[in-house]
C-alpha cells in the first residue's frame, strides 16, 4: 500500500447527518498516531451532524479521498436515505484505485451504496442489519460481529466497535505494541476481537461491584498463571456457571478466549520488542513451551512466533 513521506494518509470523510461520536473516533485513534497523517473531508464545507444545532465543518472537499491510502466512513443517521451522488462516486472510486475502505456503524450503507460491499462479509450495529441486508442481498451480513475485516475492506458494528476496528487496523499497520499503547492512551481494551458479538441484550453497570472488570486487570497482570474457569470462579465469588455466564455478558466471548487472546497479543508485543527467546515469552505469557506457543500463533496468525519476529514486517511499516 502506497505512502506519502513515510505515513499513512487516512481521510474521514463526514456524510450529512453523521454521527458525532462515530466521526471522532477515527479523529482521535489516527490523529494522534505519529504513523498516520489525518485530513476530514466532506462534500460541503460545512455539515449537519445527528445533534440538533451542531455542525461539523470539513478542511477538504471529497478529492481529498484521491490522496489517500485510508478512507473512513462514520456513521449517519439518515442512513435509510440515499447519500449524494458524488459521495457515492467519490467512495466508488477510492476503492477502485486500491484504498482501503472502513466504515463505522451505520457508515456500512455508504459503502455498500458504492457498491464495495458487494459479495463480501460485513457487518454493522444490529439495529440497522436487517436494513442493509433488505436493500443490498448481494451482501454478506454478519449480524453479530464487532467488526469484519476482508483485507482491504474493514466494516464495524455500533459506536465503541469502531474503537475496536480503529485498533486492530493500526495493529495490522504498525505492530502490537502501537497498538497497545494507543489502546492505554483510549483507555480501552486493546483485545477485543472481530470475531466477538454484538452487545444486543442489557448487561451489567460498569461499577467494581457488578463487573469482573478488576478480575480482567488481574488476569492482564498475570497471564503466566494458570488459569481455570473453577479458580476465576471462586476469585470472584461466584458458581461456574454464573460466572462462564457473566464473563461472556461483559466480554462478548469466553474466558479462555479472552484470555489466549490477551496471551497471544501480549506475546506479539514481546517479540517486536525485545529479543527475548520464543521459549521464555511463552512461559512470560502463558502460552506455555516453545511447541504450544507455536500452535497458538499458527492457529490464530498463520505463522510461527519465530517467523513473526524474521518477517520484519512491523519493523518496516516503522
Amino acid at each position: 500500500m502506497q505512502r506519502t513521506g513515510g505515513m499513512h494518509r487516512v481521510t474521514v470523510l463526514i456524510p450529512d447527518d453523521v454521527v458525532v461520536l462515530d466521526a471522532a473516533i477515527p479523529m482521535d485513534v489516527f490523529g494522534s498516531d505519529p504513523n498516520y497523517q489525518l485530513q476530514v473531508c466532506a462534500a460541503a464545507p460545512t455539515v449537519r451532524t445527528s445533534v440538533p444545532g451542531l455542525s461539523c465543518g470539513a478542511v477538504a472537499g471529497l478529492e481529498a479521498m484521491e490522496r489517500s491510502d485510508t478512507v473512513v466512513v462514520p456513521g449517519y443517521a439518515s442512513f435509510d436515505r440515499p447519500l449524494p451522488e458524488p459521495v457515492i462516486r467519490a467512495l466508488r472510486d477510492a476503492h477502485q484505485r486500491g484504498t482501503r475502505m472502513l466504515s463505522i456503524c451505520t457508515g456500512a450503507f455508504a459503502l455498500a451504496a458504492a457498491g464495495v460491499l458487494a459479495d463480501r462479509p460485513a457487518t454493522t450495529h444490529w439495529r440497522a442489519a436487517p436494513l442493509l441486508q433488505a436493500r443490498y442481498p448481494d451482501v454478506d451480513i454478519r449480524h453479530d460481529r464487532l467488526f469484519v475485516d476482508n483485507g482491504d475492506v474493514l466494516t464495524s458494528a455500533g459506536v465503541t466497535s469502531g474503537i475496536d476496528l480503529c485498533l486492530h487496523v493500526v495493529r495490522k499497520d504498525f505492530g502490537a505494541a502501537v497498538a497497545n499503547d494507543r489502546a492505554r492512551d483510549l483507555v480501552a481494551p486493546p483485545i477485543r476481537e472481530g470475531g466477538q458479538t454484538q452487545f444486543t441484550r442489557p448487561f451489567l453497570a460498569d461499577t467494581p461491584t457488578a463487573t469482573l472488570a478488576d478480575l480482567r486487570a488481574w488476569i492482564l497482570a498475570n497471564l503466566d498463571h494458570p488459569h481455570t474457569l473453577d479458580g476465576l470462579a471462586r476469585r470472584c465469588n461466584l458458581s461456574r456457571r454464573t460466572f462462564i455466564r457473566r464473563f461472556r455478558d461483559e466480554t462478548g466471548t469466553s474466558a479462555h478466549a479472552w484470555i489466549t487472546t490477551a496471551r497471544l497479543d501480549h506475546a506479539r508485543e514481546l517479540l517486536e520488542r525485545t529479543q527475548l527467546p520464543v521459549s521464555e515469552i511463552g512461559y512470560r505469557t502463558g502460552l506455555g513451551n516453545p511447541a504450544n506457543t507455536r500452535a497458538v500463533f499458527k492457529r490464530h496468525l498463520g505463522i510461527g512466533p519465530g517467523e513473526y519476529r524474521r518477517s520484519g514486517n512491523v519493523a518496516d511499516r516503522r
